[in-house]
């Protein structure tokens, strides 16, 4: 494994790479959530040169203006942790969703208001975001419903509500990583529980629905296998998508479990780290 401060993290000796999967927050993103000049052009070169580009982001297809002049071919991206597979090309438009089944959602907030007393909740639908009256979120939507969460996942009729992309659950007082284990030990057979935040915010997804599983299906679809594909990120949901990928890259600035699943390490996101990698992919091919 490369050290952090390393100029030139050199990729391992796989097969060239065909595919390029990237986390953006944290990771693609400098922390003011701009796209540096190296990084648009690295991306650009990277797709020149036939290595397809995937964003794959805990983000909703809404908030993917930042990146959406810098998808080429395809125009695809992977969201909400795998919930949705979107087209970039198109707006947003929601190609492939891969939701959280009502029963499950509810298990899981049953679970955390008796483990976690205080716990917040929001729902994030196909159609729209939704959010408890303690959960504060980041950006004030007008067209939100504040209400109970139990509201919130009411169907009228079974089968017809919107679909769950994914759930959102924070506590003001617990740790991030001790809200996180605790949360899996309660309910983690029945949803995938990760995190992606500096605070205690979990994200909430349907069982098996994650970064990676998303996105090998959309590699299968493709013909592209695993060790074609270089994979970066920084935080718990992006584990297990470096753990899948053949090379997978941890940012200078990444959680230690990041760290620790990644097969290399390069420098942090200010840094323009994924740039530096693929610029040296394309150096090496």
């Amino acid at each position: 494994m490369t050290s952090a401060t390393s100029p030139r993290p050199r990729p391992t000796a796989l097969r060239p790479p065909r595919l390029i999967a990237t986390d953006l927050d944290g990771t693609l993103l400098r922390d003011d959530k701009t796209v540096s000049e190296r990084t648009v052009a690295a991306l650009a070169a990277a797709e020149a040169a036939g290595i397809e580009v995937f964003f794959v982001t805990g983000r909703q297809a809404r908030w993917m203006g930042v990146v959406s002049d810098h998808v080429h071919g395809h125009g695809l991206a992977i969201c909400a942790n795998g919930a949705a597979v979107v087209d970039l090309h198109a707006g947003g438009e929601l190609l492939e969703v891969r939701p959280l089944e009502r029963d499950a959602a509810l298990h899981v907030v049953r679970a955390l208001r008796r483990e976690a007393p205080g716990t917040a909740f929001a729902v994030e639908l196909t159609t729209g975001f939704h959010h408890e009256p303690d959960y504060l979120p980041f950006f004030l939507d007008p067209g939100a419903t504040v209400a109970p969460v139990e509201k919130l996942l009411h169907e009228e009729e079974p089968g017809h509500g919107a679909p769950i992309l994914k759930m959102l659950a924070h506590h003001d007082d617990l740790t991030p990583d001790g809200f996180l284990a605790l949360a899996r030990a309660a309910a983690g057979d029945r949803a995938n529980i990760t995190r992606s935040s500096s605070t205690a915010l979990l994200e909430i997804s349907g069982l098996g629905v994650s970064k990676a599983s998303t996105l090998a299906l959309c590699c299968a679809e493709r013909g592209i296998s695993a060790d074609e594909v270089v994979a970066f990120g920084d935080m718990p949901n992006d584990i297990e998508m470096l753990s899948w990928a053949g090379r997978s890259y941890a940012m200078g600035n990444a959680h230690p479990d990041v760290l620790a699943a990644a097969s290399g390490r390069t420098v942090a996101n200010n840094e323009d780290g994924v740039a530096l990698v693929i610029e040296d992919i394309l150096a090496s091919h």
